[in-house]
């Protein structure tokens, strides 16, 4: 089987299953992008920019338009089928820098690509970085240091230590995050037990809310939110719950006691100092989301300040700085987590 056809494979089988962090992006801005005429960029997204991961993307994006780095202009709900007649009405619209997520469409995605040499794509996708597409670099949400992070306060504040886990689909990208959130949980209850599904869908909050609401009945008294849907069960039900990608604890003053926060800026920034200075080319540039690169925090406790125990705490805050300092590494395990 050639190189193509195994992509193909791949990305079948895939299918199938298928601002705090931008204030200091910009305050750490290199002069010569202060200096440059705004370049041009373009944002295609398949879902609308109100989701939490794209919008992780879009806003990174709004606050390098309002610093006067970029002019921004996107398409938020394209199907996968219409994803790469937009892809070249913005290259052949003269976007220096397009950035999106390819994750079902990557082999027509790829096509495109190699046929606009002079515009630089940075797009999401599950597989490295290729030398054969040089102007794409591609990019993912490697948060699982905050996702560690939030495990040991769900394990410190669960009382029967069941834990719910309610994901979209069992792919790299939530796999990791799921991984890195039971470690935690296990730092502070090593018999920790846990019930995961995936819901099959990416935004589906009523079926995301009943699978929510049959672990909780099962026993749960943590829930990982990973899809929307998730805390309004825990809120009605009385039990806490972890967020993911932002923090949504305004929503659920009583229920998300932590979260794990997704900041783009540092991505977006080094994709647009490499765009101007000729740089740019094939690269991963997922390691900009590891909390020592800016790319993920702890959000604030909020309403659960002074509600979790010290001991929590306090390795929190001795896990965090180690990982910071390169210390200490959160593992990625990107396999297929399953209730145990």
């Amino acid at each position: 089987m050639n190189r193509a056809e195994l992509l193909k494979t791949a990305i079948g089988r895939r299918t199938l299953l298928m601002g705090a962090g931008a204030a200091a992006g910009i305050a750490t801005l290199p002069t010569r992008l202060l200096a440059q005429e705004p370049l041009s960029v373009a944002g295609i997204y398949t879902v609308p920019v109100e989701q939490q991961w794209v919008s992780r993307i879009h806003n990174a994006a709004e606050a390098a338009q309002a610093a006067g780095q970029i002019t921004y202009q996107f398409t938020e709900n394209t199907a996968n089928t219409d994803y790469t007649r937009v892809m070249r009405e913005y290259a052949e619209g003269g976007a220096k820098l397009i950035v999106g997520e390819i994750f079902g469409v990557e082999a027509e995605a790829r096509e495109v690509i190699l046929d606009y040499p002079d515009t630089a794509f940075l797009l999401g996708s599950s597989f490295l970085d290729d030398p054969a597409y040089p102007n794409l670099a591609v990019f993912d949400n490697y948060i699982q240091d905050a996702a560690y992070l939030t495990g040991i306060i769900a394990g410190a504040m669960s009382d029967n230590g069941n834990v719910g886990m309610v994901g979209g689909f069992p792919i790299p990208e939530v796999n990791r995050l799921m991984h890195a959130f039971m470690a935690g949980v296990r730092e502070m209850k090593s018999d920790a037990t846990f019930q995961v599904s995936f819901i099959g869908s990416w935004f589906d909050p009523p079926k995301a809310k009943e699978t929510a609401f049959a672990m909780i009945e099962n026993g749960a008294d943590m829930m990982y939110a990973e899809r929307f849907g998730v805390s309004d069960a825990a809120q009605e039900r009385g039990v806490l719950a972890i967020g993911n990608v932002i923090d949504t604890q305004a929503d659920y003053p009583d229920t998300v006691v932590a979260s794990a926060l997704w900041h783009f800026e540092p991505t977006m920034q080094a994709a647009l100092a490499a765009v101007v200075d000729g740089s740019f080319k094939a690269a991963n540039y997922g390691v900009y989301s590891y909390m020592k690169e800016g790319g993920c925090s702890l959000a604030p406790l909020g309403t659960f300040e002074g509600k979790i125990p010290a001991d929590a705490l306090a390795l929190v805050a001795e896990r965090e700085a180690a990982i910071r300092a390169g210390s200490f590494v959160v593992e990625v395990d990107d396999s297929e987590p399953v209730s145990s």
